[in-house]
């Protein structure tokens, strides 16, 4: 089962979604990456084609803004230290920004290889 089609299952039954948002909040605090000041979406690793092209279309200031987050949790990484406690990142701010360009992005390619896979009758 894809993660999308198991997602859109979680998101139609409002009990079962109601269940899993303490869960979900509790799985983010204990991850860490809020207490570095990071979003989700900036652990997605860069090393992947579409990932890239992705990065090539956010906005100048998210590019910066990410690339700042970024540069901020690998020095605290580095003295071994977490940030203070109004410069965590909260719940409501943790949005993903990249994650639909991506998503977008692997659209447009499926779309493109089917495409090219027609055959044309005349």
């Amino acid at each position: 089962m894809a993660l999308t089609s198991m997602i859109t299952r979680v998101f139609e039954k409002p009990w079962v979604t109601k269940a899993m948002t303490p869960i979900a909040n509790w799985y983010c605090n204990a991850a860490g990456y809020r207490k570095l000041g990071l979003r989700y979406d900036d652990l997605i690793p860069e090393d992947n084609d579409t990932v890239q092209l992705a990065l090539k279309r956010l906005p100048p200031k998210e590019a910066y803004d990410r690339m700042y987050r970024i540069r901020r949790a690998v020095q605290c990484s580095v003295e071994h230290q977490l940030l203070p406690e109004k410069d965590h990142t909260k719940p409501e701010d943790d949005i993903r920004y990249l994650s639909p360009i991506i998503e977008a992005i692997k659209r447009e390619n499926a779309e493109r290889v089917e495409l090219d896979s027609l055959i044309i009758k005349r």
